[in-house]
This record gives C-alpha cells, sequence and structure tokens, in this order.
C-alpha cells in the first residue's frame, strides 16, 4: 500500500464547508502486527471524527474509502485538495496541522492524483453541437462581412452557467431562429447595399442617468454632453437625422433657461449647426405659467448626404466659456435628473437615422469589398461570380473548406432572387441563406469514425482553428488560420504556439477582456446595478461606464504586457479619467481620457479588489454586502465557492439588514449561528477586508457614525488589517489565485465546467507557467496546449 494514500486520508476534512467537527474518542492502537504509518494518526485526530460512516457530515464517510487507492476516488480528492490547498479545512476554530504538514500532504496528494489521471485520461467531452453566442455572433459578423451589427438589439441574452454564457447553447428554439433570420436579412441587406422598399431608420437613445454637463469622449474638444453614435450606412443616398432633446414629467427640456449651439457631425465634421432657444414667454401672462417646450427641439433635423459604410455620428453642444465655473458651484458631479439631480444644460435624448432618400446606389463599403471578390462583367458570368463569391464567403463562415454540396442551396436561393431582382439581389438572398445555416450558427464536433467508446482522441486541425479562434477572438478562424489547419500543421507545438502568440497581438484579442474579463469579473452586471440616489446622489452613468473602462484597460495592459497574472492583485497602477479619479479622491487627473495612472503606494487603490466596478457589483443598492462580496472572491478568486445555504436555516433577524447596521456588527450574526459559522468565518472575513470600500467603491472611514474595522484573521492565522491582508494572504500561495483564474479560462475556452478530471491539466499548466512568473500569455499558452483542449472523450 502506497504512502498516498495516508495523506490523503487526513485531507478528505476539507470536501464540505459546513458541520462541526468531533473532536475523535481515543482510539485503541492497531495490532503491531499491521501497523499503520504515522500519517494515518492525523486521520484520526482531524478527519473521520466527522467523516465516518455514523456520522458522515457533509455526506461523505472517509473510512470507507480510506484504504483504497486514491484514483479509485479521484472526485472526492480532487475536491479535498481544493479546499487543504486554500487552508479551508479544518473549520475555524478546531486543530490544524501546521503549514509543512498541509504543503506536504498536498504535494503527495497531488502527485497520486496526477500518476492516476495519466493511467486513465479523461479529456473531457464538449457538446457536439455548439450556437454561437450574441457576443460570438456579432463578432463573427464583423468579421465575415466587415459590418458592425448591435447584437443585443437583434437577439435575446444568453444564459450564463459556470459563470459564462458559452456553455449553455446547444439548441435553438423556434423563436430564437425567428429572430435569427430576421437578423440574417437585415444584416445581409445593410452588407449588400440594396435599397429597401422605403426608407428604413433607427432610433439610439442616451442612458437616462447620463450626465452631459461636460465633454464626452471621442467628440471635439470644446464640446460637452450629446453622443458618438457608430452606424453602418447601407447605401449612398441622403439621411435624414433628427435630433430629441431631454424632458422631464412636465415635457419640458430640462436645463434650458438660454440659447444653446447643437452641432451635428459626421466622422469629427460639422454639418450642421443648430440653436436651441427657451419658448418665449407671452407678455401679460402669470410668471407661474411654464410656456409649452413641445417645438423648442422639432428644428433639430437635417438631411445629409452619406456615403455607404461606417461612420461616426456625432451630437453636442457647444461648450460656453463659463461652464467650469458652474460646474464647481454645483455639490455634485451628477446631473440627469431635474429633481433630485437638476441638469445645468439641456442634453440629448435621443438620434433618429432615417434613409436612404434618393439612393445613388450601393457605393463601395468596406461590406461589398469583402463580399463581391469576383463581378460579372455580363450575365453569362454571374453564375461563376456567383460561385467564386460564396466558396469564398462560406469559407469563412463555416471555418472549414466547402464543396459542392454545400454550394447547392444558397447557389440555388441565388438564381432565384437573381432572376427577379438582379445579380446584387441574388447574392444577398444567398448571403442571408448563409447567415441562418447550422455551419454557421453552430459550432459542430462530430466524433471520428472508428473511435471506441469513452475514448480520447485529438480533434481536427480544423476543429482546434475554430477552438483557438473563439477562444481568444470570440469570432471565426482568420484566412491563415484555416489554411495552417487545412495544410494539418495546426496541431505541431511550434506552429500553434506561432499562432496564439499571432492572434494574442491581433486587435481582436481584444475580446479576452471585453468577453472573458467582463463576465469573470461581473462588469456586465453593472449596466443593471443602480444604487440608491438618495444615499448615493452622485451615481450615474459616467461613473458606471467609468468603472467598467478602468478594469478593462487594467486587465489589458496585464495581457498585452505580457505581465504577470499576480499583477491583476498587485498592481501599483490603475486607469484614471478626471470622473473617476475625482470619486476615488486621486488628484492631478483632469478631462475625460482615460491615462495610466501611478499610485503612491497608499494601499488605497491598485489591483482589482479596490476597484470600484467590482465592489459596486458585490454590493446591495443600499448597503455593502458581505455575503456578495466574500462569495466573490472564494469563488473567483480562491476557486472555492461556498455552498448553497442550507434550506432549514432560518434567515437572519430583520434588523440585520438595516442600513443603520455596520458590517461588522451584521456579520457577528452570521457567526452567533453554529450552522451558518463554518461557511461565514470565512466568507465573512473576506468581506471585513473589503470594508473600508462603501457600496459604490469610495473610500470610507467611518460607517453609520461608527470607525470601520477591517481588521480580523484569515483561517491559517494570518491577521490583516484591510484589504493588504488579504491580497499578501492570496500572494503568499499564488498558486491559489493562479489555479482558479486558469480554470476560469479553461472554462471560457472549452464552452464547459471544469471537472474534477481536468484537475491533473490546471495543475500542468500552473506548473509551468510558474516558471515565467505565471504570465498570463503563459497560462493562455498552457491551456492551448493542454489535453482539455486539444483532446475530446468520444460517446
Amino acid at each position: 500500500m502506497s504512502s498516498g494514500w495516508n495523506v490523503a486520508g487526513w485531507l478528505a476534512g476539507a470536501v464540505v464547508a459546513g458541520g462541526m467537527m468531533l473532536r475523535l474518542e481515543a482510539q485503541q492502537p492497531p495490532p503491531a502486527a499491521t501497523a499503520v504509518p504515522a500519517p494515518a494518526a492525523l486521520v484520526g485526530r482531524y478527519c473521520i471524527s466527522c467523516h465516518n460512516e455514523r456520522l458522515k457530515r457533509g455526506n461523505l464517510a472517509l473510512d470507507a474509502i480510506v484504504t483504497d487507492e486514491v484514483g479509485q476516488h479521484a472526485d472526492v480528492w480532487e475536491k479535498v485538495v481544493r479546499k487543504i490547498r486554500a487552508r479551508q479545512m479544518p473549520p475555524v476554530g478546531l486543530p490544524r496541522p501546521d503549514e509543512a504538514a498541509y504543503d506536504a500532504a498536498v504535494a503527495a496528494l497531488e502527485t497520486s492524483l496526477d500518476r492516476a489521471a495519466a493511467a486513465a485520461p479523461n479529456a473531457g467531452r464538449t457538446a457536439t453541437l455548439r450556437r454561437l453566442t450574441r457576443t460570438e455572433y456579432s463578432n463573427a459578423i464583423r468579421d465575415l462581412l466587415a459590418v458592425e451589427v448591435d447584437a443585443a438589439a437583434l437577439l435575446p441574452a444568453d444564459e450564463a452557467s459556470y459563470g459564462f454564457d458559452n456553455v449553455t447553447v446547444g439548441d435553438l428554439p423556434p423563436t430564437l431562429m425567428d429572430r435569427y433570420v430576421s437578423a440574417a436579412e437585415k444584416i445581409s441587406r445593410v452588407a449588400v447595399g440594396r435599397p429597401g422598399r422605403s426608407p428604413g431608420g433607427d432610433t439610439i437613445r442616451t442612458p437616462a442617468d447620463l450626465t452631459q454637463e461636460e465633454h464626452i469622449e471621442g467628440l471635439p474638444v470644446g464640446t460637452r454632453g450629446g453622443a458618438l453614435v457608430p452606424y453602418t450606412f447601407p447605401m449612398d443616398g441622403e439621411y435624414e437625422i433628427q435630433i430629441r432633446l431631454t424632458r422631464d414629467r412636465n415635457e419640458h427640456v430640462e436645463g434650458l433657461s438660454e440659447p444653446h449651439d447643437l452641432e451635428l457631425l459626421l466622422d469629427r465634421e460639422r454639418v450642421q449647426l443648430f440653436t436651441v432657444k427657451p419658448p418665449q414667454r407671452e407678455s401679460g401672462i402669470s410668471e407661474d405659467y411654464q410656456p409649452s417646450h413641445d417645438n423648442v427641439d422639432q428644428h433639430l433635423k437635417a438631411r445629409i448626404p452619406v456615403s455607404a459604410g461606417p461612420h461616426a455620428l456625432g451630437v453636442t453642444f457647444v461648450k460656453e466659456p463659463s461652464d467650469l465655473l458652474e460646474t464647481l458651484r454645483q455639490p455634485y458631479q451628477a446631473h440627469f435628473n431635474s429633481y433630485r439631480h437638476p441638469r445645468i444644460r439641456p442634453a440629448v435624448y435621443s438620434i433618429s437615422i432615417i434613409g436612404p432618400y434618393a439612393p445613388t446606389g450601393p457605393g463601395d463599403s468596406p461590406s461589398r469589398r469583402r463580399i463581391f471578390v469576383a463581378r460579372p462583367s455580363s450575365r453569362s458570368e454571374e453564375d461563376g461570380c456567383a460561385d467564386r463569391i460564396l466558396q469564398t464567403l462560406m469559407r469563412r463562415a463555416y471555418r472549414r473548406p466547402v464543396n459542392s454540396v454545400d454550394l447547392q442551396g444558397p447557389l440555388q436561393l441565388f438564381r432565384q432572387a437573381r432572376d427577379e431582382g438582379g445579380f446584387d439581389a441574388g447574392i444577398e438572398m444567398a448571403v442571408s441563406a448563409v447567415l441562418v445555416s447550422p455551419e454557421f450558427l453552430f459550432r459542430i464536433e462530430n466524433d471520428p469514425a472508428g473511435v471506441p467508446p469513452h475514448t480520447p482522441y485529438r480533434v481536427s486541425d480544423l476543429e482546434l482553428a475554430s477552438r483557438l479562434s473563439f477562444f481568444l477572438w470570440s469570432s471565426i478562424p482568420d484566412d491563415e488560420l484555416i489554411e495552417t489547419a487545412g495544410a494539418g500543421t495546426l496541431h505541431q507545438p511550434a506552429v500553434l504556439e506561432r499562432q496564439v502568440r499571432r492572434m494574442l497581438a491581433d486587435s481582436r484579442a481584444g475580446a479576452l477582456v471585453t468577453n472573458f474579463a467582463s463576465q469573470w469579473l461581473h462588469l456586465r452586471n453593472l449596466a443593471s446595478i443602480t444604487p440608491d440616489m438618495r444615499l448615493f446622489p452622485d451615481f450615474d452613468d459616467n461613473l458606471r461606464q467609468a468603472f467598467r473602462e478602468e478594469t478593462e484597460l487594467f486587465f489589458e495592459s496585464i495581457l498585452h504586457e505580457n505581465r504577470s497574472a499576480l499583477d491583476l492583485l498587485r498592481a501599483d497602477y490603475t486607469f484614471l479619467n478626471e470622473r473617476l479619479a475625482k470619486h476615488y479622491g486621486i488628484p492631478h487627473v483632469y478631462g475625460t481620457r482615460f491615462r495610466r495612472v501611478t499610485l503612491d503606494g497608499n494601499g488605497r487603490r491598485g489591483g482589482l479588489l479596490r476597484q470600484g466596478g467590482i465592489l459596486t457589483v458585490t454590493s446591495y443598492a443600499t448597503r455593502t454586502s458581505p455575503v456578495i462580496r466574500g462569495k466573490f472572491v472564494l469563488e473567483n478568486m480562491l476557486g472555492t465557492p461556498p455552498p448553497p445555504p442550507l434550506p432549514d436555516v432560518p434567515a437572519l433577524k430583520d434588523t440585520t439588514v438595516d442600513g443603520n447596521l455596520t458590517v461588522r456588527k451584521r456579520l457577528a450574526e452570521h457567526r452567533s449561528n453554529a450552522v451558518c459559522a463554518s461557511c461565514h468565518n470565512l466568507m465573512d472575513t473576506i468581506a471585513l477586508s473589503l470594508d473600508k470600500y462603501d457600496a459604490i467603491g469610495r473610500r470610507r472611514s467611518v460607517e453609520s457614525e461608527t470607525p470601520v474595522d477591517a481588521s480580523d484573521s484569515l483561517p491559517d492565522g494570518i491577521r490583516f488589517e484591510d484589504v493588504n491582508g488579504l491580497e499578501q494572504a492570496l500572494l503568499k500561495r499564488p498558486d491559489i489565485f493562479v489555479s482558479t483564474l486558469t480554470e476560469k479560462l479553461l472554462t471560457y475556452a472549452l464552452g464547459r465546467g471544469v471537472e474534477t478530471y481536468d484537475a491533473p491539466a490546471v495543475r500542468a499548466i500552473v506548473h509551468q507557467a510558474r516558471a515565467e512568473d505565471y504570465r498570463l500569455s503563459a497560462l493562455i499558452l498552457g491551456i492551448v496546449k493542454s489535453a482539455p483542449f486539444q483532446m475530446r472523450m468520444s460517446r
């Protein structure tokens, strides 16, 4: 019998975070002939007193498996090693091994588990059919047709599982299929540039709580407020632009007390200048009477010529010289509501784009250049040109070479529409057909013939190319990647690494920031969060956008500068504009442009755990939430999420949700309940470390007229003052945070949850990255080279 099981035995108490651990009665010594090696004594001391057939705490009985080989119960031991590595077991307040015993036991157990996994490999099984997520669909349309689309307006949001929305996307219900058909028709018409039966239109509205008293990033200097709208115009022609101003509940334009100049811009060039004036008061009318504002913005419309393709349409006010002084006299920076946060000056509510009128042709748009790789000079050439166009388009859309069978359906539709409306109409119909094909909407991985059941096999190079592109770009492979895969060389380590590094250097790798990081760090939730305006009157959409921008730019810097993943916790810099810097109390940052700011080392900012966006999404509308913040760190930083609350545990007293109680007093209620304490001792400790930041990420020293005490100790005995202690504890054992990040990346890359049989692969990735200071690029490359990414279990 190997010594591995002896070490494993005393670790098993880590499987469950709940339940009190009982003292073990004195054990009868085993017969001398069958003396148990020394580590087995630890089983009796720390584990079997709770995890035995009689008590079965956490539905686990160690005495039933402790003498078996580790590999026979790998799922149990993987959970054990996760809890022990994080020092979450034995529970706080009970006897615990020393650090040397912890480390030796984890190392021995992991070695046994890795050997068992190598002897019986399991690469996991991704779904055979996986529909593109809304984000992937939008990016694929961009890369396929050179058309930017607002997928949120075309398709419903995808449900998230395991923290990401690309996991539960295996079906296509009829109602969703109807949405894809409508989207395909609209997108193909814009891409090809054919006129509709009547002018179409879109209306873009600004967020209701957007403050427009200062400059908006992207608009010219010397302007204030408004909006900058990227828009793809389908044809050369004239388009009518209509602007509407924000009104209060009485339909009066807010902040309109004097004339203001309003600019209409196309690609940053002024095309029209309007003047907005308050309505004239009629003589002899009472001063309490407010004249109608119905016609104040009726004249804010213009018909302008625009060429087909993407443009930036801007609407903004000319800034007055007194704006700065007026703003300084206001108590808050937020001005978006006429009753609590009155606007100082008028604001843009919506921009409508209608057209084209008198279209002059499809123009030379990027989408037409992308689609029309061949153009017929006569009717006899049309079939050949259509064949070439569709072969090129479908090869990209289907992420593989296409054959005559693939072309039959789209070519047939092309001919039918061509006979009725001409060559462009035929191509538009064929493009629409491609966009609703399962070969485009789904990523398909079929088991090859001849592979025995439940056997790991290497995916094809073309399937590997799709896995790689959707992991790094959230989009379809480009021509170089498809060509490399078609040549059968992509799986070669040197070739694969070269492609990974090329793709990470591409701007499309920004999807790792906007798609992966925004889901991992819950930044997407910011859009739906509105703190209580009575308690946080200075919160507005400007701050909400700044929160997200800060974290995304920060994560992007770690990725593009090839920095260590540990810098996500320990960095001494962040990205700020004036609005966010004032919110944080950081001086000497001016303007709307975000820039990198090195911090002064006082520990108040820097690193993910101090950023306002994360602190806000882990709070309630009225106060901070120790449960949400603690759970967030456990799940996303430590990889050990707490179990759900037990169904028979009574709710906390009503007073514990009273905003007048401090966090520490609310947490005392958690810890006073023995059933709750086993989870909350750790979760609440983490929450206390973040307690010097309020529900919108501001630094504070007092809560409910009581000084904030953010000190406590972690289960391993480490004392901390403020969030610094939590960070130092994470950095003391970097493998924990890096392993969690690797698991999140692997979940996102595979589109399935990481299971216990994936743990050896995760350990190998982290071990290899350790030699490179855990660089984020090393983790990504390790994932791409791993068996779960390159292989799949047969059905």
